[in-house]
Order: C-alpha cells, then structure tokens, then sequence
C-alpha cells in the first residue's frame, strides 16, 4: 500500500527555476526508458528525432488567463485573489490572500472602477467572489490582472512571463497554470514533427490550482481530488484511437494531457470524444492505458502530479531519476527542465 510520504524528496532550493530558458527548446531533456531502466541526457530540441513518424502526440491548447489580482482592502491593507473559473455574470469561484480577513461581504480594490466583493465561502474553503468593473469582464482581467505564476517563483511576473508562461499552441483561455510540459516547445519543432510525419491530437484541461496543493494525508484514499475541466474533441479521439490501431505510439505531452485521455477511456481501451469535470487521481498501483509515452516536468513532492508520474513509470525509477536530476543539476518545476518517459 503506497503512502504519501512515499513520493517525498529533498529538493536544493536553488534548483528551482525561477526564470524559463533562454530558449525553450535547450532546456534539458532527461529520457528515462522504462523497459531498459535506462537515463540518458538530451536537450529538449532532440525530440524531434526520437518521435517515429504515423504517432500521435497530445496537446493541451489551453491558455493561462491573467487570473491573479492584486489589491487592497478598505483598511489599506494588501489583498489577493485568484481566480479559478467564471460561474457567470460577474461570479468566479477564487481563493484570497489574507484567507481570514476576507470573509464575505469585504470588498477587494484593485483598480479605479475595478472592485472584487466576497460573496461567500465554499466548502472547499475557497470564495464566490463578483467583478465589479467599469470595463467588460475580460478586459478588465487582462488590464489589471497579473500571470499567475506558481508560488514557488518568488518574484513578481513580468512582461517576459506573458509569452513564457504560456505554450506556442495556447489557444482557449481558462488555466491558472500553465501545462508546463509544453512550455519547451517551439513553432519550428512543431512543423519539424509535421514534416517527419508526425500526428497531432489536440485536447483542452484547463489547468487549476489545486495541481500545485500538496497531499496533506498519508492515506491517499482520504485525499479529495481537484475538479478540472476538460474536452476531448471527436477529432482528437479519432486520432488517438487511429494511432493505436496502426500500432504507432500516443504521446501524452504532460500530466493534463495524461489525465485527460485516461478521464475519457473506456473499458476497451477506447478514448471517447466528451467534455466535463474531472476528478481522476492517478497513483500507483492504476495502470495507464491511454498512452504509451509521456513528457512531462520534474513535480513537487508529495504531489499528484508526481504520483501520477509514478504510475506510469513505476515509484522506484522514478525515484532514481529523480536522485540523477538532482546530482545532474536539473531545473525544477513549472520553468525547469523536461522528463521524457518512454
């Protein structure tokens, strides 16, 4: 029975990357083959000769919106929110920051003409807030808002943050986190794939913030499981279930890819064309089926993303890799390098 504190490890603080690559494709790329149980070092760009042509690689098109507002309360004092999905006419379900100062009916200035009211708290702990804005709600956003980067960069974003914390095939907003897997990726690599024959199945999961919470019980049956929203196009489930008929690999480019797929599958091992709320979780000892290989960045401890990492490779060579990333001195998290998992 596997604990949360199996899929714990020691992380030096200063490999956490706070600032993306120069490029995106020269980041690293750690390729670690499960059959062989090898590791082998590469550079992101030498993906594009390890992809056979006729498979099928899965992108996540959503976009990150500037979701996190900064601003003060009545008193003068600073307040955040951010937030996570529109519930409709002004309404969002977000989290604050200061959590016990702003309870329902404070108010949250963030601009002229551009006021938050907390309307209520949520089960989940989480706010109903309501937009008050003399702008259309999106416009508002995308003037006053900031990109939402993770709280583990410590510094303020940036204008280069609006174009790195996004991938090149971004398309419809609704994330608070980027699928950071397909941040290393760029329009000449994609066409490069393209030439060699390559497929691509586009899915949307838009990203929350729950992917960064850790898992606070040991039990992982007693973990409550984050809700995000995902579409699987017809288009998409042609593709991937064509590809495994051919006997060409599916490609899963991330986690919210990976879950996405798995979210859709059903008893035959069929992807199916839908669109709903998921809350899979994916650890060990689930077996994925909806893909043969996954790219995907080195995660937090005690995360799911990292448990679902583990399902698929395996917790102990995941563990090993994890050690080699450390010893080679790998970049971390959401700006850091990528993991290959063939």
């Amino acid at each position: 029975m596997f604990k949360t504190s199996d899929f714990d490890y020691q992380l030096p603080p200063e490999l956490v990357a706070q600032t993306p690559a120069a490029r995106r494709d020269e980041s690293r790329l750690m390729v670690v083959d499960r059959a062989k149980e090898s590791i082998v070092h590469r550079r992101f760009h030498d993906l594009v000769e390890l992809i056979a042509p006729g498979d099928v690689m899965v992108l996540n098109t959503t976009r990150v919106f500037r979701a996190r507002l900064l601003g003060r309360r009545d008193s003068g004092a600073p307040a955040e929110i951010l937030l996570l999905r529109s519930l409709g006419e002004g309404r969002w379900e977000a989290m604050v920051h200061p959590g016990g100062k702003l309870r329902p009916g404070r108010v949250v200035h963030v601009a002229n003409g551009f006021d938050v009211d907390v309307l209520e708290t949520t089960d989940r702990r989480t706010r109903i807030v309501r937009l008050r804005t003399d702008l259309p709600e999106h416009d508002a956003i995308d003037r006053h808002g900031h990109v939402p980067l993770p709280p583990y960069i410590t510094r303020g974003d940036t204008p280069e943050d609006e174009d790195r914390y996004q991938t090149v095939y971004a398309r419809e907003r609704g994330s608070v986190a980027a699928p950071t897997a397909g941040l290393h990726f760029t329009g000449p690599m994609l066409d490069a794939m393209r030439g060699r024959g390559v497929r691509f199945a586009e899915i949307l999961l838009h990203v929350g913030a729950g992917t960064f919470k850790p898992v606070e019980t040991e039990d992982l049956a007693r973990h409550v499981m984050h809700a995000e929203w995902f579409r699987i196009p017809p288009e998409a489930a042609r593709e991937v279930n064509a590809a495994r008929d051919a006997r060409c690999a599916v490609w899963a480019v991330g986690t919210t890819a990976l879950r996405a797929l798995e979210s859709a599958l059903d008893s035959a091992g069929r992807v199916h064309a839908t669109e709903r709320e998921t809350t899979l979780f994916i650890h060990p000892p689930y077996t994925v089926r909806a893909a043969d290989h996954l790219l995907t960045n080195f995660h937090l401890p005690r995360s799911t993303l990292l448990m679902l990492v583990s399902a698929f490779a395996g917790l102990e060579l995941v563990r090993a890799a994890y050690a080699e990333a450390v010893k080679e001195k790998y970049r971390f998290y959401s700006y850091g390098d990528a993991m290959l998992l063939l």
